[in-house]
């Protein structure tokens, strides 16, 4: 009981610390400030009085979504004692892991420094910049020839890696009960089994009204469109975070969803928050770095963001350094490369993507996608032993095929066509660029919705699920992967009801 007291004094305390730094804190000063000027506040009950101020003035609840958001990301409790590289990643083998992968990620960076005569940063001479300037809102438009830039990494380069993962304390000792899991990661992580999942995933029950089900037996899809929509549209009255979240898991009315989205990640387009995205704009525009070249647009103020680096404190990687030339090694002439801490990876641009669908203001919708990688998509490229991992969610997929779908499981093994080798790429980009975008941004609610980036690989299970009958008849990796080639008039949430509330346990 006194450990969970002092765990909950932690956090209190480091959620505060955290608050103290933010546009918000300045805000609610400010306010307090003002509120003391009003006839009503007394001295005698100055605590209270300010507190009822905040409450009707709907301060209070900004405060609260700021709370609930941090809530949100903040580290799973360690104990007490723990050494900080732990809130980070717990097992050392996967840190070691992560640790030579930026390696290499890095030699690759700096290979192609070498091989185009590149520097890895210049300021733009002035006629550059006012070009820059000029073709700003035009950029993505026009192609340029990128093809002597090469990806830093691929996907598959990631895959390979995270299959040769190991544990070593399971190497040499007794794992026979892990080994009789045949799939292509081989390391031993408690991930949810169906029953686990259901629970988890109680909202996506059959009995349950869903947006994205077109063919409901309980209630007429407009009936509950039109009930859903009114709840919807009560809640952003509200202005409630935490009931925004619980909301979107039945799915989000296309007309709300952006606003709903900004409530959950807990964005507000303030003035200052524009003027911020101006000046990121700007060292775009006054600075050329090399990883340009791989990226565009809304990544580019994405790459000088410095505020990104703070999830590394969640986060099983490190932000890469480089040094002033002949200073190598000398921490004092060290810089963060790209700036925020991100060396982007071939098809990285997919997680902003989908977000230009909803948002057409350039800060909110860099903002929006700011909060969406520091919460999720980060974890899709780190080597981790996190839940929402991009290796729990290889062993979720592989695992949840093994057991329910045991037949196609060994099939595909047996012709070369580990169903892992097809998947990755889905779950890696957050299915987006696979799915049509009205399916993908219903899955995208539910990420929001449970907090969670499991539902990843449920679907990817669900998907082989749906093409089973297909996959049985296979016999080569090509032809299974041309069965599964196009999942772009797949239905999401049918999809995930089946394989979770239709499977048989």
């Amino acid at each position: 009981m006194l450990q969970e007291e002092s765990d909950l004094s932690l956090i209190i305390a480091q959620i505060v610390q955290k608050l103290k730094g933010s546009n918000l804190y300045a805000q609610l000063e400010r306010q307090a400030w003002a509120c003391l000027q009003r006839p009503e506040i007394k001295l005698e009950s100055l605590k209270e009085d300010i507190k009822e101020f905040f409450k009707i003035s709907g301060w209070e609840k900004k405060l609260q979504n700021a709370v609930y958001s941090e809530l949100s990301v903040f580290p799973l409790p360690s104990h007490a004692a723990a050494p900080p590289e732990h809130l980070k990643e717990p097992l050392v083998y996967m840190r070691k892991a992560q640790g030579s992968w930026e390696k290499r990620i890095l030699k690759s960076l700096n290979s192609m420094c070498t091989e185009l005569s590149i520097p890895l940063a210049r300021k733009r001479p002035v006629g550059e910049q006012k070009e820059l300037l000029n073709k700003w809102n035009e950029m993505g438009t026009d192609e340029p020839d990128l093809s002597l830039f090469r990806p830093v990494y691929a996907p598959k380069d990631f895959l390979e890696v995270l299959i040769n993962l190991r544990n070593p304390n399971y190497e040499n000792g007794d794992s026979l009960s892990f080994r009789t899991h045949l799939g292509l990661i081989q390391v031993p992580l408690k991930v949810k089994d169906i029953p686990e999942l259901k629970e988890f995933f109680v909202e996506l029950g059959l009995t349950t009204g869903q947006l994205g089900i077109d063919d409901s037996t309980q209630v007429p899809p407009e009936l509950f469109e039109n009930e859903h929509v009114r709840i919807g549209q009560k809640v952003l009255a509200e202005q409630d975070g935490a009931a925004a979240q619980q909301y979107i898991r039945q799915g989000s009315p296309t007309a709300l969803r952006a606003d709903l989205w900004a409530l959950i990640l807990n964005i507000s387009s303030q003035p200052e928050d524009i003027l911020y995205y101006e000046q990121l704009k700007t060292n775009v525009i006054q600075h050329d770095l090399l990883v340009d070249s791989l990226i565009y647009k809304v990544l580019l103020c994405f790459s000088r963001d410095t505020s990104v680096l703070g999830h590394f404190a969640y986060n099983s990687a490190s932000p890469p350094k480089s040094y002033i030339r002949g200073k190598l090694g000398l921490e004092e002439y060290a810089v963060f490369y790209p700036p925020n801490g991100v060396i982007p990876f071939h098809g990285f641009s997919m997680y902003v993507a989908p977000l230009c669908f909803l948002y057409h203001e350039p800060s909110k919708l860099y903002q929006i996608f700011r909060e969406m990688y520091v919460r999720f998509f980060f974890r899709l490229h780190s080597i981790s032993s996190h839940p929402s991992g991009i290796v729990s969610l290889c062993l979720l997929f592989e695992t949840l095929l093994q057991t329910h779908l045991p037949q196609l499981f060994y099939h595909l093994r047996e012709i070369g066509a580990q169903p892992l080798r097809i998947s990755f790429k889905w779950m890696v980009r957050a299915f987006s660029g696979y799915l049509a975008t009205d399916q993908l941004l219903l899955l995208w609610d539910r990420i929001l919705g449970y907090n969670s980036l499991e539902i990843l690989a449920v679907l990817a299970a669900a998907v082989f699920a749906f093409r089973a009958v297909n996959l049985m008849e296979v016999t080569s990796l090509a032809a299974a992967e041309a069965v599964l080639a196009d999942l772009s008039t797949l239905k999401v949430m049918p999809l995930l009801q089946i394989f979770l509330f239709a499977t048989v346990t």
